[in-house]
């Protein structure tokens, strides 16, 4: 890999950049309908008078939103991991169990992601549609699972810099450090 693809994932670059634009649009997603549930609430106490369909829609927009949260939280390293045991192997010893630890993320994002792919086809072959509003549910589920789909490239992108890293003999920056992967 060459620095520009570095700089590509790096803090700032345009991976980073898009990632984040994915993420904030969910999180803007699940403001607005946590907003309606807010105002359900209200309106069910005071009116005995809930939002028809509001069911329908949340679970989608929840499904989207916290899903478009994943490929910015795995460029930018924000996934769990147990850093105390790095601590006591050393810089290069952690360098190791982040490699290990990047490849099992990305072994159970693609699972994911084939398991999605596979139920989104599911809901679309049998023209599944939710219960009150009566609106198909594949393209919710389509979008969900593209999004989780792009979560492989970007592990795969993560797995590629730590192995580098390891490669080149590169201890795993310190704990607290903004170096990051690039």
């Amino acid at each position: 890999m060459n620095e520009g693809f570095e700089r590509w994932v790096a803090p700032g670059g345009w991976a980073d950049r898009a990632t984040r634009w994915v993420a904030f649009v969910g999180l803007i997603g699940l403001l607005i309908i946590t907003g309606f549930i807010l105002v359900d609430i209200v309106l069910r106490a005071l009116f005995d008078s809930p939002i028809d369909g509001l069911e329908d829609i949340a679970k989608f927009t929840f499904g989207v939103g916290v899903a478009a949260c994943f490929p910015a939280g795995l460029i930018q390293g924000h996934n769990v991991a147990i850093r105390f045991l790095g601590k006591a192997v050393g810089r290069k010893g952690s360098t190791w169990l982040e490699a290990f630890g990047a490849l099992c993320t990305m072994v159970f994002f693609f699972l994911i992601a084939w398991r999605f792919v596979v139920y989104t086809i599911d809901e679309i072959v049998h023209h599944r549609y939710t219960p009150t509003l009566h609106i198909a549910t594949g393209p919710f589920w389509s979008l969900i699972a593209v999004i989780v789909c792009l979560t492989v490239p970007v592990q795969l992108v993560v797995l590629a810099l730590w192995l580098k890293r390891l490669l080149r003999g590169e201890p795993a920056p310190e704990q607290g450090d903004e170096e990051g992967l690039a």
